[in-house]
Formats: structure tokens, C-alpha cells, sequence
């Protein structure tokens, strides 16, 4: 494996993977030099030689043939050029969510996966967490009844970086590659910090915002729920706000932006909330499972009342089997995300988020981004992912991008 993009999140997922018994890190890829010095540190150390290549740009992994599989962990603006390039190249690729910066892009590389019979998977990993899946098994096999809509707590959408004054460029930086397909503005330590995580994600030129962010998966989820993972909302209903955005779907149920429990679907018989370690089962006005605060229909206030000693887990399991013993629905199941890439890697079957789960669910992000952008709301056509009705603008589909860099 190569790992493009060094810095905190990949952190993270380069331990993962060298932990995995089938994996050998062979090269790292980063613009800032002290991160890709000590990311071959760590490789090295783990592999007990000093053989792991570190490269400033990241065509120096595409084109070796030894290499297998890229994770890629860079901020937005770069997931689809690079992920197409390991995708053509013949390159399996685990890459961060949102998979891509806008909707064209997604198209691409859901395209590129098939054409290349590739496997991706996207870091959008509460699919490999079990309180996720089996909220989803829940609404999926009707424990709830119809569902009306669902609610999603995130942040709201990115800003233009044109208020960042220049500051100068730290050495060991290669501040032009970094801004690669964006336009090239004065460097600015918030969007690229030499050390710790950067706020990048808060720009549009470079990421999708809070929407893009949490709301790439807690939408994730909405989409698992509702049964619509090949597919996506038909029209988006905007809001003056930063919040209160809706994605409405074909058969009339709804997602709504705004501030809750995490993910919080309504059906006509009861409720499923689900968030990271917490879950609740409301089923005929009873609440059947909970770890979490909950106060009855719709109402997160403060509870007064003592919170049971209970686990997550335990209420989940409650949950399962209570409704999912005999279930007619099941969903794919991962317990670790990182080792289900691997193993769909032998297989080559489609991991728990493949580009089809990653593809659609960036496609919501930025349909929501663009609403907010421009205070619109529009028609939508999730199979040809193209606007309808004479709404919406092509140009929101793409961005301009800074030569010699395109998709």
C-alpha cells in the first residue's frame, strides 16, 4: 500500500493498516515534510528497515506497479484527482469521505471503479458500527412503520477563504501543490498548519463544510435507512438559514438539516435515533431501548430524570433481538472497516461504503451545500445526476479547475 496525504486523520488509518496481517506500507506521500518524514518513521519502524519511500507528490505512488492499494487522506479538493489517477493506474483505493468535492467528480469515479473493476472503499465508517446498522435494519424492516423523515445534526456549509490574509510560507511546505486543482491564493496557517489538524474543511476552495463533514456521514446513514443507496432525493427544498435544508425523496419522505441527536428517523409507529455510543428504539409510544438522552415524540430537551446504567451495546442488542431475529432485510455487515476493504481487496466484492454508497451520499452533501450557496432549491434527477424542471445551474454540477489539474 501507498498512503497519500499524511497528516492527523491518516494518522489514524496508518496504524490500522499496518495492524492488518496482509498489508506491508511500502510508500508515503505528503507536501509537508515533516509529516511525510515522520509517517515513513512510523512505517519503517513497523516494518524494521528503512526501505518506505517518501515522496512530495503523489504521481510518484501512481506510477509504481508494486504498489496495490492507496489510502488517501487529503483534504477535499484532492480525493477525486487522485483517487481517479490509482483508479486508472490499476490501483485499489480506500479514500476519506466526502469521497469527492462535488457532484461531478462523484459521477467520475463511480464510473472509474467500473471501469477499472476496482475496489474502493470510503471512510464513512459508522457503517461499520454496529448501533448504525442495526438502526437501519430497524427502519429498513419496518419496525417503525412508514417513515415520514428523518433528521440529521451537523454543521452548515463552507465559506470562500477570501478573508485569510497572506501570511508567509513555512519552510518544508510545498504551498502550490497543496492548493493543486483550487485557485492559488496567499498561504494561511488555518488552512494548513504545519502540525495538528488543519480548518481547511471550513472553505470552499478546498472542502464541503460541516455538511461535507459529519453530514457526509450522518446522511450516509439517512441513506442506508431509507432503503436508497444506489439512488438519492428527487428535490431539495432550501432554507434562508445555515440549516433547515430538506432532501425529498420519491416516495415523500424527507431529510432534514438541523440540530437533534445525530441521525433521527420518525416513522408512523416510532422512532430510531442513533448516534456514535448512543441509541434509541421507540416503538408504539414505548421506549424499548435506550443510551441516550430522550424525552418523548421529537423532544431532545434535558431529561430530569436519572438515566439508566446501561450500555449501548446492551440496547442495541435489545433492540436486535427483540425485532431482527427473523428479519426478512439484511444488511451488509462489517465489524471493522479498515479489515473489510482488505478482505473485499481478495474477494473483490463491494465493501460496506463502496463508490456507489460514497458516490450517492457525497452527492446529497453537495446538493445541500449547493442550496446553501445559493439560496435555491430545485429539482433533481438521482439516476442521470442532472437538474430537472428547468432548475438549478450545470456549472454547480463541477468547479474551475487550476491547470494542469482536471477531472
Amino acid at each position: 500500500m501507498g498512503f497519500i496525504g499524511t497528516g492527523n486523520q491518516a494518522n489514524g488509518l496508518l496504524g490500522g493498516f499496518l495492524s492488518q496481517p496482509d498489508v506491508q506500507v511500502v510508500a508515503v506521500c505528503d507536501v509537508n515534510t515533516g509529516r511525510r518524514d515522520a509517517a515513513k518513521k512510523r512505517v519503517d519502524d513497523a516494518n524494521k528497515n528503512t526501505d518506505c519511500i517518501a515522496c512530495n507528490d503523489f504521481r510518484e505512488i501512481i506510477k509504481r506497479k508494486d504498489i496495490d492499494a492507496v489510502c488517501i487522506a487529503t483534504p477535499d479538493h484532492w480525493h477525486a484527482i487522485t483517487t481517479l489517477a490509482a483508479l486508472n493506474s490499476g490501483k485499489d483505493v480506500y479514500c476519506e469521505k466526502p469521497l469527492t468535492h462535488n457532484i461531478h467528480e462523484a459521477v467520475e469515479v463511480m464510473q472509474a471503479v467500473e471501469a477499472n473493476k476496482r475496489v474502493l472503499q470510503t471512510g464513512s465508517m459508522q457503517r461499520s458500527m454496529k448501533e448504525f446498522r442495526i438502526a437501519c435494519a430497524l427502519v429498513q424492516n419496518g419496525v417503525i412503520g412508514k417513515i415520514s423523515h428523518v433528521e440529521c445534526a451537523f454543521g452548515g456549509p463552507p465559506r470562500p477563504s477570501d478573508s485569510l490574509p497572506t501570511e508567509p510560507t513555512p519552510p518544508g511546505l510545498d504551498w502550490d501543490l497543496w492548493n493543486g486543482p483550487a485557485p492559488l491564493r496567499g498561504y494561511h496557517k488555518s488552512l494548513c498548519p504545519m502540525t495538528g489538524f488543519g480548518s481547511w474543511r471550513s472553505f470552499r476552495e478546498y472542502g464541503t463544510g460541516g455538511v461535507g463533514d459529519w453530514g457526509a456521514h450522518h446522511l450516509d446513514i439517512a441513506q442506508w435507512g431509507l432503503g436508497m443507496d444506489a439512488s438519492g432525493p428527487v428535490e431539495v427544498i432550501a432554507s434562508a438559514n445555515k440549516s433547515g435544508c430538506k432532501l425529498v425523496y420519491a416516495n415523500g419522505a424527507y431529510v432534514e438539516h438541523k440540530g437533534g441527536f445525530g441521525v433521527h428517523f420518525f416513522g408512523t409507529n416510532g422512532e430510531v435515533l442513533v448516534n456514535r455510543g448512543k441509541f434509541v428504539l421507540v416503538v408504539d409510544g414505548k421506549v424499548v431501548a435506550q443510551s441516550g438522552k430522550y424525552d418523548g415524540p421529537g423532544k431532545l430537551e434535558p431529561s430530569t430524570e436519572p438515566q439508566r446504567k446501561t450500555s449501548t451495546e446492551a440496547e442495541v442488542q435489545k433492540a436486535e433481538r427483540a425485532y431482527l431475529a427473523d428479519a426478512k432485510i439484511q444488511l451488509y455487515v462489517s465489524k471493522n472497516h479498515i479489515s473489510d476493504f482488505i478482505e473485499c481487496i481478495k474477494s473483490r466484492k463491494k465493501p460496506v461504503t463502496s463508490e456507489i454508497v460514497g458516490g450517492h451520499s457525497a452527492i446529497c452533501c453537495h446538493l445541500m451545500n449547493q442550496s446553501y450557496y445559493h439560496n435555491a432549491g430545485f429539482k433533481w434527477d438521482p439516476a442521470k445526476c442532472g437538474f430537472t424542471g428547468g432548475t438549478g445551474d450545470p456549472k454547480w454540477l463541477t468547479r474551475d479547475y487550476r491547470s494542469p489539474w482536471k477531472v
